[in-house]
């Protein structure tokens, strides 16, 4: 988790995007596979997710990292470092939403790769 900017209060747009996108780019190491959820990014179906997910797990890679942007979207730094954009939905919502959609995402997406009940089509 990157920390939230202190204080933005007379700061444009533009300069909140290039320090957000410097915490997270001092975040990533080489090698990650770096997945913004964007608002531009591919929808998927929680199945689709969880192949995504096993695809990335059978490639061997160190760190599948997931990106939530700020509110006014990424820096040009942070969408070229990007390997891959998906989106939770064109609707917009809180930071804590987003975390809370994603991490159940995320459960739902193991529980159908481990073939358990949890996931119902």
């Amino acid at each position: 988790i990157v920390p939230d900017l202190k204080s933005t209060r007379g700061i444009t747009e533009e300069v909140q995007k290039q320090k957000e996108g410097a915490g997270i780019m001092a975040s990533l190491q080489p090698g990650d596979h770096v997945c913004l959820l964007d608002e531009r990014g591919i929808e998927m179906t929680s199945r689709e997710f969880a192949t995504m997910i096993d695809r990335r797990m059978n490639q061997g890679l160190k760190r599948l990292v997931f990106v939530i942007g700020g509110p006014y979207g990424f820096s040009q730094e942070v969408y070229s470092r990007a390997d891959s954009k998906m989106s939770l939905s064109r609707m917009t919502f809180t930071h804590e939403m987003v975390r809370l959609f994603f991490v159940e995402q995320v459960y739902r997406a193991m529980t159908i790769l481990r073939g358990e009940p949890y996931h119902h089509d």
